[in-house]
């Protein structure tokens, strides 16, 4: 099976399927269950997981935690409105981050940083410009870069939801009930729909649940520019399989049971673990980039929300759901209006 064009991951989306909001109760969010032995489509809830699902079935879901990684400031010599995008950061005090403003900026400047309520805060010493375009900078003075964040960092929501001002609700809806590890710019979305009432009810049902952590970046954002999708070269992102989380998931395969990945997060976790076939703990960075005709060692039914056109995530959930059943899928979604994108609706391949 060949590598497709990138191209071929384009769609059509009518705009007011992109949702602005997420849904007041989370696990209400519509689930289009689509099975690959049959090609038939169910439409369900997020809250029916409890039927859908089979006792000694475990859930994989990623329990990184958003950064309030949006910043708002100006250029300290020219007042130049200036906007940020917080990546990284190490032990030497160095942080990496995405920048926008007008005219151009050169290595020496500082950058002033507002609080949330607009009030000059730290400020940023941008030191160089990367080839990605990314910029190396220290904070002065100099702090820890979580609790410079905590003070004047956003939720770094996608650019398809529109906000005229801060919505402070943002910061726990977009946010897993289960967030744990600081790390991520970007929220691991099929994750969003589990309320701790449901995952209680799974784990009632003999459901077990196993946690994972990728730290989102900056592919999330980035579509397939290239004319063929194997071009495309991905960003490592940080991620941890632990031991225990191993011997969980094998003793479930070994029962017959299947692994449910919650997210494509969880499924580049669990596929790194077992690139040498069977898996394996690790903790480092993974560049894997899943795509036809990726061969899946580690994944039995995969929970997902709709993604971007020409991005990824969506050649992940197409090479684990098959090329045109999962075109199928998407029609079918947007003809039965489902809510698209990071507080859109899901789907379950099983």
């Amino acid at each position: 099976m060949h590598c497709p064009a990138a191209d071929q991951y384009d769609y059509e989306l009518p705009r007011d399927l992109i949702a602005q909001q997420p849904r007041k109760r989370r696990a209400d969010a519509r689930l289009l269950v689509v099975d690959r032995r049959t090609g038939a489509f169910d439409h369900r809830h997020v809250r029916d997981l409890r039927q859908l699902l089979q006792a000694g079935d475990h859930l994989v879901l990623n329990d990184t935690r958003v950064l309030l990684a949006r910043l708002l400031g100006y250029r300290t010599k020219t007042g130049g409105r200036w906007q940020g995008l917080y990546l990284t950061s190490n032990q030497q005090g160095f942080w990496r981050l995405l920048a926008k403003t007008r005219g151009k900026v050169a290595p020496g400047e500082t950058v002033t940083l507002l609080d949330r309520v607009a009030r000059d805060d730290s400020r940023l010493h941008l030191l160089a410009r990367q080839d990605d375009g990314v910029w190396v900078a220290r904070i002065e003075p100099e702090e820890e870069a979580i609790q410079v964040l905590e003070r004047v960092g956003r939720v770094p929501l996608p650019h398809y939801i529109h906000r005229s001002a801060i919505h402070e609700v943002d910061r726990e809806d977009y946010q897993t009930v289960f967030a744990h590890k600081p790390g991520s710019i970007a929220a691991p979305t099929a994750g969003l729909h589990f309320t701790h009432e449901l995952l209680a009810g799974l784990q009632k049902d003999n459901i077990g649940v196993v946690w994972v952590t990728l730290h989102v970046g900056t592919d999330t954002f980035r579509p397939i520019t290239v004319d063929s999708i194997e071009e495309h070269v991905m960003h490592a992102e940080w991620a941890e399989l632990s031991p225990s989380a191993v011997d969980a998931l094998t003793a479930c395969r070994a029962a017959g049971k299947r692994i449910v990945a919650v997210g494509t997060t969880s499924v580049r976790v669990l596929e790194t673990g077992a690139l040498g076939g069977a898996l394996q703990p690790f903790a480092g960075f993974t560049d894997l980039f899943i795509r036809p005709p990726h061969s899946f060692r580690a994944c039995d039914a995969l929970l997902t929300n709709f993604h971007l056109p020409r991005t990824t995530l969506l050649a992940l959930v197409r090479a684990f759901g098959g090329d045109e059943l999962i075109r199928r899928a998407y029609q079918e979604a947007v003809r039965e209006q489902y809510r698209f994108y990071s507080y859109g609706d899901a789907m379950l391949i099983v």
